[in-house]
């Protein structure tokens, strides 16, 4: 199975594909336009005069704020609010959405919903991704035992893990001390002869692939600008592939794993998504051929502590 990828500066499209594009696009504006004025409605109607110390007045019959507050407290015109608010096909600047949010009072996910609607580029405030996982999603791997499982994040750390991804990742040629990532030990401690991943030529530039996807949502930010540079600096492999420009998203995949005691194992991968950790994903990895089942199973068998 593979995963499709593509790449900047790819041929440009044909007149017809472009005319197709753009009917596809419109449509889907002439649908947010609706859900942006649905939206900024009942984010208004939450608050009351009091929230942003307005005296409520007499004869007040719109729930909430009303429009012309939401105007003068963002810095906005009346007119130009309310034909945001009636889902007009304006022109929207991330500065007047960032004051209109702070009024609505949005959190996070519900200022990146507003970007989204109103189609303007979302550049939220960088903020650190977990480090690591409740008990809850570490017994959730460990019951998947004997298939080994794995949480990454966006930019393949290592979370967690179970017993059997140990077993069959995890031995003194590959992954070595410091760095918990596993395109760190992939691309600077692993060579082709040790390398688990057996056909590393295909596997690893959709990895790549699949980390420039992520990047573009995090394009300036301090760990992932200086990971990426010094992976490169350490790999000149990876330092091509990433040139490439090519760009994939997470999806199953079937990879054949060696291990030094067992041989070769045909496993199928699936990525699950955890709420309450963005960008983090189970990684949970399935036999795709009866003996690759039963070679996964002499590994378990041979655990030093004879552990089940």
């Amino acid at each position: 199975m593979t995963t499709a990828m593509t790449a900047t500066g790819a041929d440009h499209p044909s007149p017809e594909t472009r005319a197709a594009q753009g009917q596809r696009e419109g449509r889907a504006g002439h649908r947010r336009r609706p859900e942006l004025a649905a939206f900024l409605r009942s984010r208004r109607a939450r608050l009351t005069p009091a929230d942003v110390g307005i005296a409520p007045g007499l004869r007040r019959r719109t729930p909430g704020l009303r429009r012309e507050e939401v105007a003068q407290l963002s810095g906005v015109g009346v007119t130009w609010y309310t034909w945001l608010e009636q889902g007009r096909p304006i022109k929207v600047s991330a500065q007047v959405l960032d004051a209109v949010a702070r009024t609505l009072r949005l959190d996070r996910p519900e200022r990146e919903h507003l970007y989204h609607l109103a189609e303007v580029p979302y550049e939220g405030v960088a903020q650190a991704g977990p480090q690591s996982v409740s008990p809850e999603i570490q017994s959730i791997i460990d019951a998947l035992d004997p298939r080994p499982a794995v949480v990454y994040n966006a930019r393949y750390d290592m979370l967690a893990a179970n017993r059997a991804y140990s077993d069959l990742f995890v031995n003194d040629r590959f992954v070595g001390p410091g760095r918990s990532n596993v395109l760190w030990a992939l691309f600077t401690q692993a060579v082709p002869e040790h390398c688990p991943v057996v056909f590393h030529t295909l596997e690893l530039p959709v990895m790549v692939a699949q980390l420039r996807g992520a990047y573009g949502r995090h394009v300036g930010e301090v760990a992932w600008e200086s990971f990426i540079a010094e992976l490169a600096s350490r790999s000149e492999h990876f330092a091509e592939l990433w040139q490439r420009g090519d760009v994939a998203p997470p999806g199953p995949r079937v990879k054949t794993f060696r291990h030094k005691d067992v041989g070769e194992m045909r496993m199928t991968s699936v990525s699950l998504e955890i709420n309450g950790m963005p960008e983090c994903r189970i990684v949970a990895y399935s036999p795709d051929d009866a003996e690759s089942g039963r070679r996964l199973e002499r590994l378990r068998v041979a655990r030093p502590d004879g552990a089940s």
